[in-house]
């Protein structure tokens, strides 16, 4: 159970905490703290799932492979492709780049010394973080057959790219098995739905992306801290499932075809961009917006929402209940 106060700060009500979305209950907020509604910037203003930063080998390149090198690898010694996985960057994952990367966190010592060249490539790793400047990596390579930074998780997640073309319309993002390793140029959101895909994905949200992100030089630079978690969500609409869910099915007809294909302005298959429409139409009837809303207009109505969001939590803050 949890308590969703009103936005009077004068009460509350009791709900289930199972699959119920950010939502359900548009004129209620979930309290942040045990005696507090001072609100952490790690953690999303809405209830939805937290975007977390993928995982950081700091190696040297020394746990990363491209596909030659995979090969060359498992050529030589046959068992370690049991501790090799698919790595995805940014570049990676909107080019369809084939990488890989040794995970060895579940790996014995006896079998990993072993493995001569794998053993070779941790003593890379330990020497590199050995010769940091800083004294947390230089800690890390007490353990050098791990990524420095782990935060896989163990279930599929929706993969956001942290960098994207300002020509893109819309930043590409999927769904990724649990068993690829997200890298550090992308952010994750483990547990992820059909709607909060379908929001992501649409027009009101690159609209508050573009005017709140970072740039690297013009292109877009997302952010969990900025974008996601400051990001004002509308009520839940069934609809946006089904258009969500018919941008992915649209997507499968193009197996060959990149992300960077894909949207690519001068490029974006006519069926997809149609979907990616149907999807902008329902995520918009959720907000209660007028069809053909400009996005200037658009973005202040977002800016407003924000702003009614943050001074609730500052009449809020220091109430005990």
């Amino acid at each position: 159970m949890v308590k969703l106060f009103d936005t009077s700060g004068n009460g509350y009500i009791e709900v289930e905490v199972k699959d119920f979305y950010c939502n359900d209950f548009p004129c209620y907020f979930a309290r942040t703290g045990k005696k507090t509604y001072l609100r952490d910037f790690n953690e999303p203003f809405y209830t939805v799932p937290d975007m977390t930063l993928g995982s950081m080998p700091v190696d040297g390149g020394n746990l990363l492979l491209t596909s030659d090198e995979r090969d060359e690898l498992v050529a030589e010694n046959p068992a370690a492709q049991k501790w090799i996985r698919k790595f995805v960057g940014s570049r990676e994952f909107i080019q369809n780049i084939l990488r890989y990367c040794l995970w060895l966190e579940d790996c014995p010592p006896n079998e990993l010394r072993k493995m001569p060249p794998v053993y070779q490539r941790v003593q890379a790793v330990r020497d590199f973080r050995l010769s940091s400047k800083k004294a947390l990596t230089r800690k890390r390579a007490e353990t050098p057959w791990l990524f420095a930074e782990r935060r896989q998780p163990t279930t599929d997640y929706l993969l956001v790219p942290r960098h994207s073309s300002k020509n893109r319309f819309y930043v590409p993002m999927d769904y990724v098995s649990s068993e690829i390793i997200c890298g550090d140029a992308n952010l994750m959101i483990p547990g992820a739905k059909l709607w909060h895909f379908g929001v992501l994905t649409s027009f009101p949200h690159m609209t508050w992306m573009r005017a709140v992100c970072g740039r690297i030089r013009d292109d877009y630079r997302y952010s969990a801290d900025v974008v996601y978690n400051n990001f004002p969500w509308p009520p839940f609409n069934r609809e946006v499932e089904r258009t969500a869910s018919e941008i992915l099915m649209t997507r499968r007809k193009y197996p060959d075809a990149t992300f960077a294909d894909l949207y690519d302005p001068l490029l974006m298959p006519k069926d997809l961009r149609k979907a990616h429409e149907r999807n902008d139409r329902a995520v918009m009837n959720a907000y209660d917006f007028p069809k053909n809303m400009t996005e200037d207009k658009m973005r202040l109505a977002l800016m407003n929402m924000y702003q009614s969001s943050v001074n609730f939590l500052e009449l809020l803050n220091g109430k005990e209940f």
